[in-house]
């Protein structure tokens, strides 16, 4: 994989914010070295958010977001608005680009207030030292450079760089809990939802964690998985399954060999798996009627095929014996205001980054909602959750609560 095929969820997001006319975009360029957002003399010309893939050392890739001016009057302005605060949902680092001639207005307050609230480590950058004629000296939370004349650009990349948690990069999918040779049979059905020709993300993130392990990774489709098993002379330490196929891949695992799916190591990953244990379980308490949001990350091709929209709908139904009032989100799209729902069940979230799916799970949270994901909710309906997840360090404390 290039450094451009690094998939954006997994790219650390650095969002630039600031009112209209401070140079953001100019800065924006100069950081990047690239001509990316359209730089011109009126005011507000950013619309839409720009995104731009880098390289940016030490960190590795990184996303790069130019919002709109965040002071724009009107109703386009409150567009651009609502658009920046959906950026900061997906934002790790923020850089609040003011001009160092003017004092901090409303506007750029209410920002700061913003990233602290959101808990996003930032930095302001005094751009335009151009116009004067000491340069004050950077301080940690303060930044003076000129994107005109180039000065300190360098030192911002290094500064960003530094404030943007490492930790972001040290997340593993299944490294943790395996060791060098372990065996890992990895079960990936090849139905009509995956895409010709190619295995989808999560299942290559998860053969590429085991390679860096250490340890060997065997794909075979849930109908060879009992001749495999029986003809690879050693015990796997581990199968992880697509959970679709969860039931018949049960019944062929013996018990004493460990069982987990895809979708679950991608709840940890992404941070939300205590959540996912927790609002599964919520399940059982339904009533007919009941709202429930069925959300997909992917939009063009749907790589969750026909789960969100048939096999977790007629599991549900089921299971529980009852008949809810189903909703079904895709892509970027996700409701701000949930209430009124009684369960969120979302996907693997393995096309959205870490950040994204933490602020859906708090988005749901705020509103009282539980959240689980495609995986933990097939597994609590098939009563094998627990044997799912037991492997997993987290699951001790979670499975105990």
């Amino acid at each position: 994989m290039g450094m451009n095929d690094t998939p954006s969820g997994e790219r650390i997001h650095i969002g630039f914010f600031g009112r209209r006319n401070a140079g953001k975009s100019s800065v924006v360029n100069a950081f990047t070295n690239q001509e990316l957002a359209v730089v011109s003399d009126t005011p507000g010309t950013t619309t839409d958010p720009v995104y731009k893939s880098m390289e940016l050392l030490p960190l590795g890739p990184v996303m790069i977001i130019d919002t709109a001016g965040f002071d724009d009057e009107g109703a386009l302005g409150e567009m651009r608005v609502k658009k920046t605060m959906q950026v900061l949902n997906k934002t790790d680092c923020a850089v609040l680009v003011t001009d160092c001639t003017k004092p901090l207005g409303d506007c750029e307050r209410e920002l700061i207030s913003l990233f602290e609230k959101k808990k996003i480590p930032y930095i302001t950058v005094k751009n335009k030292t151009d116009l004067l004629d000491t340069v004050p000296p950077h301080t940690d939370k303060e930044f003076y450079v000129s994107a005109l004349e180039k000065t300190n650009i360098n030192e911002l990349r290094e500064h960003v760089a530094n404030i943007v948690d490492i930790k972001e990069n040290s997340r593993r999918i299944v490294g943790d809990i395996i060791k060098q040779n372990d065996l890992i049979v990895l079960v990936i059905p090849i139905d009509k939802a995956a895409p010709k020709g190619r295995l989808i993300l999560p299942q290559q993130q998860t053969i590429r964690d085991i390679l860096e392990s250490g340890a060997s990774a065997v794909t075979v489709r849930e109908t060879e998985l009992a001749a495999l098993l029986e003809n690879i002379g050693t015990k796997p330490e581990l199968v992880i399954t697509d959970s679709q196929v969860f039931g018949a891949v049960n019944k062929i695992v013996p018990k004493e060999i460990k069982l987990t799916s895809f979708s679950i190591l991608m709840a940890r990953y992404k941070g939300f798996l205590g959540s996912a244990l927790k609002g599964a379980a919520a399940i059982d308490k339904l009533n007919d009627g009941d709202k429930i949001m069925i959300s997909e990350g992917c939009t063009h091709h749907r790589q969750c095929g026909d789960i969100g929209s048939v096999k977790l709908p007629n599991m549900l139904k089921k299971y529980t014996g009852r008949k809810f009032d189903i909703t079904l989100t895709s892509g970027r799209e996700f409701p701000e205001d949930l209430s009124g729902y009684k369960l969120v069940i979302h996907c693997g979230g393995c096309m959205l980054g870490a950040k994204e799916m933490i602020y859906r799970m708090n988005t749901a949270g705020d509103c009282g909602v539980p959240f689980t994901n495609y995986g933990v909710a097939l597994a609590y309906m098939q009563g094998i959750l627990k044997r799912t997840v037991e492997m997993l360090p987290e699951a001790e404390l979670l499975l105990n609560k």
